[in-house]
């Protein structure tokens, strides 16, 4: 490694290494690594809030998208004195709470940012997901599957976002009010789940075991608990496209949207124009459905 190869920049009073700015981070999507630091500062506003005192888990990509990748847990070492970890489990996680922390991850080749669902130090859900992620043969009928899960959420009276995840699917993310558990949610999401295998049985299941599905599309309530991470929102995606996890509107689920279309390329305008969709909904009381259930 040439010293030209490394720099140092000043972030929010704290010094960054940015080593091998001219690295391929995403080869067909022409960003390396100087310019997806600068796309992170942009997404910073956005992403931060959702991994803010919650354990981090990284997806490394060495060799950039396409290449090998491994999930970081453990906070590497050395750490600089800005970055700030838990230990849940006898595992130190990064919490990526601030600029800075987030550029060193970027240096190290973290392309995906994967928080908890729960904040340290607790066992509350910070928001409710839905996981939707259907098999190849469906994949033409997501957005459709996507549409009918908020018109029956909505009929619950809960108002809900839907996110591409980056990758194949979507995700339901339904920001809740203080003092709900894990439990309390699962037991919520079963019933939708149930609901909706029940009234479009040619379209959704919610049979964990993948060669019971039949090609249908999974409503999976049960990945969400406590010690498990998901693709926060805004996180780029190890992707040959340079996909971002980006929240859609309603109209845009109906209307089709096409996940690949939200690209570290595109998310910046669409950020300017619509700014933060889930941020946008109030918290949800869940008490009408938790009653019913009872």
């Amino acid at each position: 490694m040439s010293a030209s190869d490394v720099y140092s920049i000043e972030v929010e009073g704290c010094e960054i290494k940015v080593t091998n700015p001219d690295k391929p981070m995403w080869p067909e999507a022409g960003i390396n690594k100087a310019l997806y630091l600068q796309k992170l500062v942009a997404l910073a506003p956005y992403l931060l809030p959702y991994c803010k005192d919650r354990y981090m888990t990284a997806i490394r990509y060495p060799d950039g998208a396409g290449g090998k990748a491994f999930y970081q847990k453990n906070a590497p070492e050395p750490l600089p004195p800005y970055v700030r970890t838990a230990v849940r489990d006898q595992v130190r996680y990064v919490v990526a709470d601030t600029l800075p922390t987030l550029l060193w991850m970027g240096n190290l080749a973290a392309l995906e940012f994967h928080p908890s669902f729960e904040y340290i130090g607790g066992e509350e859900p910070a928001e409710w997901v839905l996981d939707i992620d259907p098999s190849e043969s469906l994949r033409g009928r997501l957005m459709e599957a996507v549409s009918l899960i908020g018109e029956a959420l909505e009929g619950m009276g809960i108002a809900s976002v839907p996110k591409t995840s980056g990758a194949t699917g979507v995700q339901i993310v339904i920001p809740v009010r203080k003092g709900y558990s894990f439990a309390q949610l699962r037991k919520a999401g079963g019933f939708v789940g149930k609901y909706l295998s029940e009234k479009y049985p040619k379209l959704f299941t919610i049979e964990r075991l993948i060669k019971n599905r039949k090609d249908l599309i999974y409503v999976d309530y049960v990945q969400h608990a406590a010690g498990k991470s998901l693709s926060a929102p805004y996180t780029p995606r190890g992707r040959p496209e340079a996909t971002v996890s980006t929240p859609l509107t309603w109209d845009e689920v109906r209307k089709g949207a096409d996940p690949r279309a939200f690209t570290l390329q595109t998310i910046e305008a669409r950020l300017a124009d619509k700014g933060d969709l889930i941020g946008q909904v109030p918290k949800q009381s869940l008490e009408a459905i938790l009653q019913f259930l009872k």
